[in-house]
């Protein structure tokens, strides 16, 4: 009988939503406070809401760190500290000069861009909605896809020189390859019965391919776009470096060859900021667009 009593003064456990007040309690009725704060401080850091650019802006903070500690062990002038390099950028931003070459770089930059998707985009959706097209095309892209791009500038400064045609080219082909293949792949996902209810209609192939292919097409399309535009930053600085006449590759070379590490440093920074800057401006012009058909997958740099 005393067992039975004492059996029914044992209070049942709580339901499973309220473990984490349970454990408070339990830590509480065993003496053990610090138990309940760090169970309370695991609430509050729960309900905090994140702050925006805190991820991004730590990760930069341990690479400055990282190359501090670096160039501190290493201890040579190739590797100067990363607060020497933060204090030469505003006076290699202020320089006219620097200034131009940058916007030559850019000029340039965006010219063999927007030649690339105008050509790139027709072709790939042709390639993925035509047999023929593809079948006379693919082998050709197979063959120029693993080429570097870097490596064909010796050629075409022999066929077109050293001017802006030679680098433009370049960029050319650095963005149309990925354009071609993603516009291609979102030209084949798209579904048949869309195309037959158009063709019903009485569509033309040709108003099939821009009215109902294109759009259905373009999620894929801005994915192969913004891999493009990364490409082109890197062919327009490697051209630069290769063709020196203008531009921020030939204001980095122009450094380096004079032993200026610390504007070597800040040129590098700067074409980083560029492409970053260039990153978000996309992704700001591709969620207005395809906003309907947001990844699976944050792509935005710094995107939680």
């Amino acid at each position: 009988m005393a067992g039975d009593m004492q059996a029914a003064r044992i209070p049942s456990p709580p339901p499973t939503s309220d473990l984490s007040d349970f454990g408070q309690l339990k830590a509480a009725s065993l003496g053990k406070p610090q138990f309940a704060r760090r169970e309370a401080r695991a609430l509050a850091a729960r309900s905090l809401p994140p702050i925006p650019g805190l991820a991004p802006l730590l990760a930069c903070l341990v690479l400055l760190m990282a190359w501090d500690v670096a160039a501190r062990l290493v201890a040579i002038d190739s590797l100067p500290s990363p607060w020497s390099v933060l204090n030469e950028l505003p006076k290699l931003l202020s320089d006219r000069e620097v200034l131009l070459n940058i916007l030559d770089s850019l000029r340039r930059m965006a010219t063999g861009f927007a030649l690339a998707v105008l050509f790139s985009i027709p072709l790939g959706l042709s390639m993925g909605r035509s047999r023929l097209v593809a079948a006379s095309c693919n082998p050709l892209m197979m063959v120029i896809y693993p080429v570097p791009k870097a490596a064909l500038m010796p050629i075409i400064m022999l066929w077109l020189g050293v001017g802006e045609a030679a680098k433009i080219l370049v960029i050319f082909l650095g963005v149309s390859l990925p354009v071609i293949y993603h516009s291609y792949q979102g030209a084949r996902a798209v579904e048949e019965k869309m195309l037959w209810s158009a063709a019903a209609m009485g569509m033309e192939a040709r108003a099939r391919l821009m009215c109902v292919v294109f759009p259905a097409a373009l999620p894929e399309i801005m994915v192969g776009a913004r891999t493009g535009l990364v490409l082109a930053l890197i062919t327009m600085v490697t051209s630069e470096m290769i063709a020196r006449q203008s531009g921020i590759g030939n204001v980095l070379f122009n450094a380096l060859d004079m032993a200026q590490y610390q504007p070597v440093y800040a040129a590098i920074v700067v074409i980083g900021m560029i492409g970053l800057l260039l990153d978000v401006a996309f992704e700001k012009l591709r969620g207005k667009l395809v906003s309907w058909a947001d990844p699976a997958f944050p792509i935005m740099a710094g995107s939680t």
